[in-house]
């Protein structure tokens, strides 16, 4: 099998070097504290998101062929990491962590060349096409989807999970398209596995629990985003040059991250109204809801995984039955409206749950 060697060289070499950093974090104060908004017991290693990194540098030096594009993938994800295991030590400012995600958005237009330049038909009449101005949404959807992972890390396993149905989302139409870009997802989905076995301790409840940090969450959500570009604009890439067709419509990329998306607009959107930072910290998330109408923290990850996962499956659906964009792009908005109404009345919803139980 052609992906069957890649995926488990990923996993033992992530498992490998969790067990080689471990130690090392509490040397140079890479370790999590709790505190008012972090409940958890003790002093946690945020070594996960280094060693994800580490496991896909070597196993794509050794499965996936060398590129331009590759190259400067790796290079935008390296700065990525270091920014994030900078803002795990120091606790960056939110300027400097906008600055150095344009940074990588830049290598990702400016470097390999590619941007968004379509939204497809999603209004029916007419292909949406961005011209130059896809360089500045393209910007901004470097930056969202990055801050969308970091935001919905917030219970144990959830950025891992939900990345995971991304991943195999991504793994799976890049297959199925014959471009051999599908191996970068696989290889973030090993190492990711090999991360949980850590952050959920199962099945072996003696491991000591690590977390992926901001490094972790920042890294996916980036990988994420330059694989949506790469597969959904006409000029997409296999590893080996380029092809004219695309491996996904841009509106199929809205259901595979839908749940972070999702989250982080609604509640940016209702920090602002309220009057406060867009990236101000609070207890709002989809999770944070869960917990509320009762739900434990395994409960509220197992339903969270599962919602994010029927979602990515009705995209694909979507995708492989050639649904019209439009039509799908419709169902997504009301989607969002829905989940966006549903924050704006969540007590009464919970108050509901708890009286239906």
């Amino acid at each position: 099998m052609d992906y069957l060697v890649p995926f488990i060289t990923a996993f033992l070499l992530c498992f490998a070097a969790i067990l080689v950093f471990k130690p090392i974090a509490a040397k140079v104060g890479l370790l999590d504290l709790p505190n008012e908004r972090k409940c958890h017991d003790g002093a946690i290693p945020l070594i996960g998101g280094i060693a994800i990194f580490s496991s896909v540098l070597f196993a794509s030096s050794l499965f996936i062929q060398n590129s331009q594009t590759l190259n400067l993938y790796l290079i935008s994800s390296s700065l990525i990491l270091f920014i994030g295991v900078l803002d795990d030590r120091y606790d960056l400012s939110v300027r400097l962590r906008l600055v150095a995600q344009v940074i990588t958005a830049s290598i990702l237009i400016f470097g390999a060349g590619f941007y968004l330049t379509t939204l497809g038909n999603i209004f029916y009449f007419f292909e949406f096409k961005l011209g130059y101005i896809g360089v500045l949404v393209t910007v901004i959807a470097v930056i969202g989807s990055i801050n969308a992972f970091n935001m919905v890390d917030g219970i144990d396993g959830l950025a891992g999970m939900l990345s995971l149905v991304t991943f195999t989302s991504l793994s799976v139409l890049f297959y199925r398209a014959g471009n051999d870009w599908f191996l970068l997802p696989l290889l973030f989905d090993a190492a990711i596995l090999a991360y949980l076995f850590f952050n959920l301790r199962w099945p072996f409840v003696s491991v000591q629990k690590i977390f992926m940090g901001d490094a972790g969450s920042m890294l996916i959500g980036l990988t994420v985003v330059w694989l949506l570009v790469l597969g959904t604009q006409s000029y997409n890439v296999h590893l080996g040059g380029r092809s004219s067709n695309i491996v996904f419509s841009p509106v199929t990329a809205l259901y595979l991250i839908a749940i972070p998306l999702m989250d982080m607009t609604a509640i940016m959107y209702r920090r602002i109204r309220k009057g406060f930072s867009p990236f101000k910290p609070d207890r709002d998330h989809l999770h944070h809801i869960f917990e509320r109408a009762g739900y434990n923290r395994k409960q509220t990850l197992v339903r969270i995984t599962l919602l994010s996962l029927l979602l990515a499956l009705c995209g694909m659906a979507g995708e492989f039955y050639q649904v019209p964009e439009w039509v799908m792009f419709s169902l997504f908005i009301v989607l969002f409206v829905s989940y966006n109404w549903a924050l704006a009345h969540v007590w009464q919803i919970i108050t509901w749950l708890k009286r239906s139980d």
